[in-house]
């Protein structure tokens, strides 16, 4: 087993915060091998009265401290240049760890063309009220899109941020101001010729979200941060022809600018439905679906729930995030400070 640190930034995580140091320390992984090194990013709750106990009980236990918000990937910076392992396990405070997890990661590093190993998110909380089922469904398409790129390629296009490993020599410095530092690392790992695969046999849970606003905000923030990474990592896309600029542009890149396109097929069809029956249907069918959209929202206030509407409402939403955090990165990202999601949905 080699030598590894477990690196978390975290910022007002009392309520799951002592769980998710329990279930990292509950893992069969050797604690001899493992350190843990937490950054607090100017917390103001309970969060750093439980890291202070959690402290002085545990081994190979350090946390740090910043009376001003940095924002996470410039905690994740300082943290890893504190990091003695050579390889790092990034995790963040909701994502609760199983006894295998971390030792099922760290095998896959006995490949040495292996860079980076993703787990797979387990969602816990699902309910009907909200969007935690619709939620959950684009997160299993999704990890199970990733699986196939890590298997056929090794390309994997991104972590999904709550427990993935890699090895600390491909780490790169996040950028100040970005937003999405695990596609950065990824991205990263991939320009260096390493593999990035996910392992669907180790898990972690999560509490997904459910709360629409809550999970429009996230979107907005991640939609921001993946442009950033597209302009950074730009010479990844060519030559187009090979399995890492195939993968990322069918797998990202044409999602990011869906919503341009959703915008284009409707003005399209504004200007020619009369031409052909065809089109006539077609623009009828997008204003039916947008109907059935604002009924959801108005059923959703008399606590009232069909699941095909909601996952109308779901798909609308979250391209409309991609559209603004698209607007919000061409304005200029100022700061990569943001508030994480509420707990516990």
């Amino acid at each position: 087993m080699p030598d590894i640190s477990v690196i978390m930034s975290v910022y007002n995580e009392e309520k799951v915060l002592e769980n998710k140091i329990n279930s990292i320390y509950n893992t069969s992984f050797p604690k001899g091998k493992m350190e843990v090194l937490i950054g607090s990013d100017g917390s103001n709750d309970r969060t750093e009265e439980i890291l202070h106990r959690m402290n002085k009980k545990l081994i190979n236990f350090s946390f740090y401290h910043s009376n001003l918000r940095k924002g996470k990937p410039n905690v994740l910076n300082d943290l890893v240049s504190k990091a003695k392992g050579d390889i790092l396990i990034l995790t963040d405070a909701n994502v609760l760890l199983n006894e295998s997890t971390i030792t099922g990661l760290v095998r896959h590093f006995r490949n040495p063309e292996i860079g980076l190993v993703d787990s797979r998110m387990v969602n816990t909380g699902i309910k009907k009220s909200g969007i935690s089922k619709q939620e959950s469904a684009y997160i299993s398409m999704e990890v199970n899109l990733k699986n196939r790129e890590g298997l056929v390629w090794g390309t994997m296009m991104g972590p999904f941020g709550g427990c993935y490993a890699m090895r600390k020599n491909l780490f790169n410095p996040i950028p100040e101001n970005f937003l999405v530092d695990d596609f950065f690392l990824n991205l990263n790992v991939l320009k260096n010729r390493k593999k990035s695969i996910n392992d669907m046999k180790v898990t972690v849970s999560e509490d997904v979200s459910d709360i629409l606003l809550e999970e429009f905000r996230r979107k907005k923030r991640i939609a921001a941060g993946s442009f950033q990474n597209l302009s950074h990592y730009a010479g990844l896309l060519w030559p187009p022809y090979t399995s890492l600029s195939f993968s990322f542009i069918s797998h990202k890149i044409l999602r990011w600018f869906g919503p341009l396109f959703l915008i284009m097929i409707i003005i399209s069809n504004a200007f020619i439905f009369e031409r052909n029956e065809a089109y006539a249907y077609s623009i009828c069918l997008v204003g039916f679906l947008f109907t059935l959209t604002f009924i959801d929202l108005i059923l959703n206030r008399f606590n009232k729930h069909i699941a095909f509407f909601r996952y109308l409402t779901h798909f609308f939403s979250m391209n409309l995030a991609l559209s603004l955090g698209l607007i919000f990165f061409l304005k200029g990202i100022k700061t990569n400070v943001w508030e994480p999601t509420k707990r516990n949905q």
